[in-house]
């Protein structure tokens, strides 16, 4: 049986095709590749279908309370009503769409060849490394020295929601140069939530908030050539270091954070200033770090927990060194629990299963995007990736990117650029998304719309596009 995914390198040449008759002749060839592609077209539509869903299941058991009610019994909850909220919940789509992309490649190829790819082939340690990442971000220790850091910038605003909403997007974000891309989205959307959701924002504030943060965390890991998972996938191949990096990449992404910023400010500059009147909204249930009442914490802990940090980003290529400290760290934490909250490991792990699942589902893509970037210029190859990154991991399109024969300096820019610019777009448009989805998506009603995020992220992805491309 032949291997899936089939190397890129197996599929003949097709300088005299057409990409339509290349890509025709590569599912002749290997016809999972439409299968593949297909499920994950049907998981994408899933998670953009995902509120409806939710929704469903609340009126579901709703109907279930009236009907008790009326009976004289007490509630119980639906089990068809938890099944549909399970099916909606974002975080699970793309792990429930990988048991379907399995039982059909076991079908096709037999089951050494399914176990084969998604035991061998498949590399998980990037959503392994989000989970230890997370989990060590939000502890109270490393929570509380950011908090520390950030009111020294926002009281020179007069540590306002307006000031603090700032401060977190410009500042907060380019962290992510330094401590990893994950730990800075897991830090920003805790504190936003703290500092601004909690006051209970207008829809769109919402929104646009949402999406500069996504847009800005995108680019503000690349600074280094080691916090962004699409410019780490290619630093070593293309050799691109951190003069480099901050050269062709650095100045523009601070730039482009600073206007996007200012312009969503500008924007809801009215509604920004008056939040400061408003009094924090006790009937959002916030965490229990942010409720307990502990003692403080002293530096020594501090400073072992950013120890534990930067192990995990130095090490974050070996999992079994980096899942190795977490372990003595949960030791850590245990022996120092009065200075502690308690560990949070179910929204870094749906959100490693959400990763884990998309990894799963883009290893089978690269047959039709890598012939699909290798036809573009450098001006349409920044779109393409841009529009890309919205549909797939940006990760993924750099990845298949350095696979492609032949790029020059200026295309390999182009297509970085494009994806790191698109890496707002979506919720599996970069790898920290769904961390600051899974953190702040209860400040939302009705959960966190794609289209809602797509609209708040359009205005931010422009200014950084023209930045990036015009500069």
């Amino acid at each position: 049986m032949n291997q899936v995914p089939r190397p890129l390198e197996g599929y003949p040449s097709a300088a005299d095709q057409s990409l339509a008759a290349e890509l025709a002749t590569r599912v002749q060839i290997e016809p999972f590749n439409a299968i593949a592609t297909g499920i994950f077209v049907l998981a994408i539509l899933h998670t953009f279908g995902a509120a409806r869903v939710i929704a469903l299941a609340h009126r579901v058991q709703e109907r279930r309370n009236a009907q008790a009610t009326a009976a004289g019994r007490g509630h119980r909850p639906s089990t068809f009503a938890e099944v549909l909220h399970f099916l909606g919940e974002v975080e699970v789509v793309f792990g429930l769409w990988a048991v379907v992309l399995f039982v059909a490649l076991t079908l096709y190829a037999g089951w050494p060849e399914a176990t084969h790819y998604f035991s061998d082939t498949v590399n998980y340690t990037e959503p392994v490394f989000v989970i230890v990442i997370m989990a060590l971000a939000a502890t109270r220790p490393v929570i509380g020295f950011a908090e520390a850091a950030l009111r020294t910038l926002a009281s020179a605003g007069g540590a306002t929601p307006a000031a603090w909403w700032f401060v977190i997007l410009t500042v907060g974000s380019v962290l992510g140069s330094f401590i990893t891309e994950p730990a800075a989205m897991t830090i920003c959307a805790l504190l936003l939530g703290r500092q601004f959701y909690v006051l209970r924002p207008s829809t769109r504030l919402k929104y646009a908030t949402l999406g500069v943060l996504f847009v800005n965390v995108s680019i503000g890991g690349t600074l280094t050539q080691f916090a962004a998972p699409p410019v780490l996938i290619v630093a070593r191949p293309w050799g691109w270091d951190v003069p480099f990096m901050l050269e062709h990449f650095g100045w523009r992404a601070v730039l482009a954070i600073l206007l996007s910023t200012a312009t969503c400010f500008l924007l809801f500059r009215t509604e920004l200033r008056g939040l400061a009147e408003r009094p924090a909204v006790s009937a959002i249930e916030l965490p229990d770090d942010e409720r307990s009442e502990l003692l403080p914490v002293p530096a020594w802990v501090v400073a072992v927990h950013i120890g534990f940090m930067a192990w995990t980003v130095f090490t974050a290529h070996y999992p079994a060194l980096f899942i190795g400290g977490f372990l003595f760290f949960l030791g850590f934490a245990k022996a120092t629990a009065p200075y502690q909250s308690r560990i949070e490991l179910k929204t870094p792990l749906l959100v490693g299963f959400f990763l884990a699942g998309l990894v799963i589902h883009g290893g089978l893509q690269g047959w039709w995007i890598a012939p699909l970037l290798g036809r573009l210029n450098e001006l349409p190859l920044f779109a393409g990736a841009t529009a890309l990154t919205a549909i797939n991991d940006n990760a993924l399109i750099t990845f298949l990117a350095t696979l492609v024969p032949q790029l020059d300096d200026a295309s390999k820019l182009a297509v970085v650029q494009g994806a790191v610019v698109g890496g707002g777009l979506t919720v599996i448009a970069n790898a920290p998304n769904p961390a600051g989805q899974a953190l702040l998506g209860r400040f939302f009603e009705d959960g966190i719309l794609p289209i809602g995020l797509l609209a708040g992220a359009i205005v931010p992805t422009l200014i950084a596009a023209a930045v990036f491309r015009l500069l």
